[in-house]
């Protein structure tokens, strides 16, 4: 099932999620449809609040990267959680689904360690680099109730607000569903 991207201005992608129980209902199937959206959106990550569900899951595939080193991973991270962030800030353009049509230069750290939980709730820890290491931090941080636009100074921000606000109103079509806040 592919699930239509929430986008920006809805309140789900700016609460703290709450983490996955053992009794989380087809946890597997939900991971299914979320590697579906995902790829169905051209996307690299996907995070549950960004399909209406805020709980601590997200998924990635970051296997088509050339550059990452070492080569990129698929997989679904339940209940992570960021031990360390390390290594130089580099910059790089980032999007996302829930803010279609916005790029942006954001600063983050090439290295992170991550305690996560995998499909079937075993606990992992690993430490993970380059491109892997941002597309992990920029879904974490939607777990947390934060987007890449919060990174980006004042005058940028006040440079992006109408095409926020047209975003949040649904004056946008990306090539994938989207939920329209309120609607």
């Amino acid at each position: 099932m592919i699930y239509p991207v929430t986008v920006f201005g809805d309140p789900v992608l700016r609460k703290k999620a709450v983490p996955i129980t053992e009794d989380f209902k087809d946890l597997k199937g939900f991971i299914e449809n979320m590697f579906e959206t995902m790829y169905t959106s051209d996307g690299v990550g996907l995070a549950a609040p960004q399909v209406g569900q805020s709980v601590r899951i997200f998924v990635l595939d970051t296997t088509t990267d050339e550059e990452d080193e070492p080569a990129g991973i698929k997989r679904a991270f339940i209940n992570p959680e960021i031990v360390e962030k390390y290594g130089d800030e580099w910059s790089m353009n980032e999007g996302c689904l829930s803010v279609p049509e916005i790029r942006e230069d954001v600063l983050r750290p090439e290295s992170v360690v991550l305690k996560y939980h995998d499909e079937n709730l075993v606990e992992h820890e690993e430490t993970f680099n380059g491109f892997t290491a941002r597309v992990i931090q920029h879904e974490y941080d939607h777990l947390e109730g934060i987007m890449f636009v919060d990174y980006l100074n004042p005058l940028k921000k006040r440079i992006l607000k109408s095409k926020l606000l047209a975003i949040s109103k649904g004056k946008v079509i990306p090539k994938y569903r989207i939920k329209i806040p309120g609607k």
